[in-house]
């Protein structure tokens, strides 16, 4: 958005018009005390041609890398009219559409998200949206708690993404629940050992966090067989190649929740990204997050409105189901956007595209002497590698050639050993993932005493 800054005539004419003398005499409210006077700390301010400097000369400092890791963000390619769109003024500065009359073109492009969002998990209904995809897991929690009545246990496999199950540890553990860890098969890195006992429900990442594809079939079953219900933690890409959680074993899960990121949002150092969720229709009202439904006037025009909020304090105060508010809907507008462009075909060409680059880069690198694939298992588009020396300076090594090579696992799985997470998207070409192997193998020749690769551990 651009910004046009107001010049001294503009100013003193507005606040002219207003009556007041000065912009301080509108704060006139706020005691003396309070005030935190001038900012010390702050430099004169530059010309708009020298801060574009500055900026510029900071951003190279963080230099270009040919980015390997993912690890619940992935770099993919985002059309130029995504973001074209999502900056336009009525998108932008858009808020929360209470007063429906008045925002009918947001209320519409949430709908058009959620109705996509159903399409892709298989489920009956969406909302629009969550903070992101830990946070996400964690509502999904406390949503199947609230659901289930009987029970305040979750299991929750190893398997999920370490962050997330911090988060979600985090968000919970103050609520008298219970996240019981499922460990995983050391020879295939999926889910097994499941506990005995009641409990709430049974969380299912597809793929999970080591790019391995889980019996979603199977694990389903089982937790609706136990009386518990299914929370799937989906990768929207991998959605459109995977089966949707909605239809997984015989009845399919119950809530689908995940990171919406690789859906038209940039890594941009972390976010801000956005979480969705889906689920059946028997559970629509313990769903945080707004809902948008489509009706007609009494004209018979077609018409958008936000038609359930179980979360929003305003309405339900103290049994709200959540203080989520206008949170991500920008990044919503993104994936809305993203989506429409590229439409199932498209979708289904970037999940295939990203899933084969990652298996020609395994089989790039798993050439290399030291370097072993950790999990027999079919994967999306991330893999685990073993090496046979550190993981740490392995990828300080690849840094310095501009390569970020994966994400080192050693401290969130230390007994896996020297184990690194690697991922490809659609945005890799033959010619990285051969720069990314010809640097790899040179970087672990150099290991003149090196130990000879690992035993898989059993964990």
């Amino acid at each position: 958005m651009p910004f046009i800054p107001h010049t001294e005539t503009d100013v003193s004419a507005m606040l002219s018009s207003i009556g007041v003398a000065s912009i301080d005499d509108l704060f006139d409210e706020i005691p003396q005390a309070l005030r935190s006077g001038g900012l010390t700390q702050v430099p004169e301010g530059l010309p708009e041609m020298e801060v574009a400097r500055l900026m510029q000369e900071r951003a190279e400092r963080d230099g270009r890398y040919l980015n390997f890791i993912g690890a619940g963000a992935y770099e993919h390619h985002i059309p130029a009219a995504v973001w074209q769109i999502v900056t336009r003024g009525e998108f932008y500065s858009a808020y929360t559409p209470y007063q429906a009359e008045a925002s009918q073109g947001t209320l519409q492009l949430l709908y058009e998200f959620q109705t996509m969002m159903a399409s892709l998990t298989g489920m009956d209904v969406s909302n629009a949206s969550l903070y992101d995809g830990a946070s996400g897991l964690a509502e999904a929690v406390l949503m199947a708690v609230r659901a289930h009545r009987d029970s305040r246990r979750i299991l929750m496999p190893k398997t999920v993404h370490p962050y997330y199950r911090r988060v979600v540890h985090a968000l919970v553990s103050a609520q008298n629940i219970e996240l019981v860890e499922v460990d995983f098969d050391p020879k295939t890195g999926t889910t097994h050992a499941l506990p005995d006992g009641n409990f709430a429900a049974l969380v299912v990442p597809q793929p999970n966090f080591f790019g391995c594809l889980e019996d979603a079939d199977t694990l389903t079953d089982w937790a609706h067989d136990k009386g518990g219900l299914v929370i799937g933690l989906v990768n929207p890409t991998a959605l459109a190649l995977l089966k949707p959680p909605g239809l997984w074993g015989t009845h399919g899960a119950d809530i689908a929740v995940g990171e919406g990121q690789p859906l038209g949002a940039p890594l941009a150092s972390g976010g801000p990204y956005f979480g969705f969720m889906c689920c059946k229709q028997d559970f629509v009202r313990q769903m945080p997050g707004r809902i948008i439904g489509r009706t007609v006037d009494l004209e018979g025009k077609p018409g958008f409105t936000l038609t359930l909020q179980a979360r929003e304090q305003h309405i339900r105060r103290a049994k709200a189901t959540s203080n989520i508010c206008t949170n991500q809907g920008l990044l919503v507008t993104a994936a809305t956007i993203y989506m429409s462009l590229l439409g199932p075909e498209g979708l289904k060409r970037v999940a295939l595209a990203s899933h084969a680059n990652t298996q020609q880069l395994i089989a790039k690198l798993t050439q290399i002497p030291g370097v072993s694939l950790a999990f027999e298992c079919p994967v999306f588009h991330e893999a685990v590698l073993l090496l046979n020396t550190s993981v740490a300076g392995v990828l300080h090594a690849l840094e310095v050639q501009g390569i970020t090579g994966g994400f080192d696992l050693t401290s969130s799985y230390p007994g896996l050993g020297n184990a690194l997470l690697v991922c490809a998207t659609e945005t890799k070409t033959e010619a990285d993932l051969q720069k990314f192997a010809e640097h790899l193998a040179r970087i672990m020749g150099r290991q003149q005493e090196a130990p000879p690769c690992p035993i898989k551990p059993k964990i």
